[in-house]
């Protein structure tokens, strides 16, 4: 059985929001905590282990003040979400996406979000449930650090940009915190 993968970014753009929050000595230290430090001198530009992500957004809540942690993993969050939209979202799917009523937009960029999952969930299972609320669950999510602060980010940049600039995410269960799934809530709030 091949190795769970997961993106690249979930890497890259938390080394990116270290490096920003205390310069390359934080992410050295880090990244060396977490056993990645080879990634530093060769960044990796193609699917990555789970471990590897999984280790690094662990060690960063061992690492780092509780308040500096969350921090760090929601900023390489945000800039996932930029990269997403930036090259990953074709921008005419962008442009559709804003001009669609917020509940249409929003379980269309759901369904795809749960289509491409493996790219942040790797091995993990996901489920949606399209409603108002909408809610996305990830069951034994890897990347899972109490409060799960790099995913939401990543959804609330996706869904603000693309549904309404209203969207609240909350986290309102999570797999570090010893429950079956992350569960995450998203409220659109469409012209709120």
């Amino acid at each position: 059985m091949a190795e769970p993968r997961v993106g690249p970014n979930a890497i890259l753009q938390t080394m990116e929001a270290l490096t920003e929050l205390g310069g390359m000595d934080l992410t050295r230290r880090v990244f060396s905590a977490a056993g990645l430090l080879p990634l530093l001198e060769a960044p990796p530009s193609e699917m990555v282990p789970e471990v590897w992500a999984s280790d690094l957004h662990r060690t960063i809540t061992t690492e780092l003040p509780a308040v500096e942690a969350a921090r760090v993993a929601a900023d390489g969050g945000h800039r996932t979400g930029f990269y997403i939209l930036e090259n990953r979202i074709p921008a005419v799917a962008r442009t559709l996406l804003q001009l669609l009523p917020g509940s249409v937009a929003g379980s269309i960029l759901l369904r795809a979000i749960e289509r491409h999952a493996w790219t942040f969930a790797g091995s993990a299972e996901v489920a949606i449930e399209i409603g108002t609320p909408m809610y996305f669950f990830i069951y034994d999510n890897p990347l899972a650090i109490p409060g799960c602060p790099w995913h939401c980010a990543v959804f609330e940049t996706l869904f603000r940009r693309l549904v309404s600039p209203h969207t609240r995410v909350a986290h309102t269960c999570c797999c570090a915190n010893g429950a079956d799934a992350c569960v995450f809530e998203i409220d659109i709030r469409r012209g709120a």
